[in-house]
């Protein structure tokens, strides 16, 4: 039983007792009583932040540090670090299909590894609804302009894009490709698979499109404006 499970163990001595030891020992581990105030700062959230944030990281394609989630919600960080692992551990007990994890860059919600194999096979095979004219437009953007933000692609099709990219990498057509080193912007690009479901040996063998693309998108930062 880890620490955070003994803090609320009904068999302890007493909640009080058990909230106090609890604290202690982590804040001992760690060399300090900062993880400790974030245990007690948990049960003072607000009765929708658990709500809020949930709603939050169903929509962010990309881990999102507490310190922009406490911002976001006007709390302090204490509390939502709080509410996040208790999300999480609640999430890994009732044995959900999906996880809460905290990355380098911050908080996001992953399926679990388990179930990666049914993931990939829904989306692969078992989908092979046709793409929408939207999602072909958005493929062949990136495909052409490759390594590229989703803010450039926007641009490039005029109008928000960050639901079909989604769906691009959900598809496993498209893929994350770093990040853009002046902007910090993340990078996507097409995939092998793209190729296989295309018949083609490499990105050379594509049709010469790119001449009807904007010239100018490379003057454009990632939200679509010209720098």
């Amino acid at each position: 039983m880890s620490v955070r499970d003994t803090a609320q163990d009904p068999t302890a001595e007493g909640p009080a007792a058990g909230d106090t030891a609890a604290r202690e020992a982590v804040g001992g581990a760690v060399g300090g009583e900062s993880v400790g105030v974030v245990v007690e700062a948990a049960g003072d959230a607000p009765a929708t932040l658990r709500r809020d944030l949930e709603a939050v990281l169903m929509v962010v394609d990309q881990p999102v540090s507490e310190y922009d989630l406490a911002r976001a919600m006007d709390v302090p960080v204490t509390v939502v670090v709080g509410v996040l692992e208790s999300l999480s551990r609640e999430y890994t007990e009732q044995g959900r299909g999906f996880d809460l994890r905290a990355v380098a860059e911050g908080w996001r919600v992953y399926t679990r590894p388990e179930c990666a194999d049914v993931v990939e096979h829904f989306l692969r095979e078992g989908q092979e609804v046709r793409l929408t004219q939207a999602a072909l437009e958005t493929m062949a953007v990136v495909a052409y302009r490759q390594p590229v933000s989703r803010g450039r692609v926007s641009a490039v099709r005029g109008v928000n894009c960050d639901g079909v990219m989604r769906t691009l990498v959900l598809r496993g057509l498209i893929e994350e490709a770093g990040h853009d080193s002046e902007s910090g912007a993340l990078l996507y690009r097409t995939t092998s698979y793209f190729l296989e479901r295309l018949g083609l040996r490499g990105l050379d063998e594509l049709p010469d499109l790119a001449p009807f693309l904007p010239d100018d998108i490379e003057g454009l930062d990632d939200t679509g404006e010209h720098t």
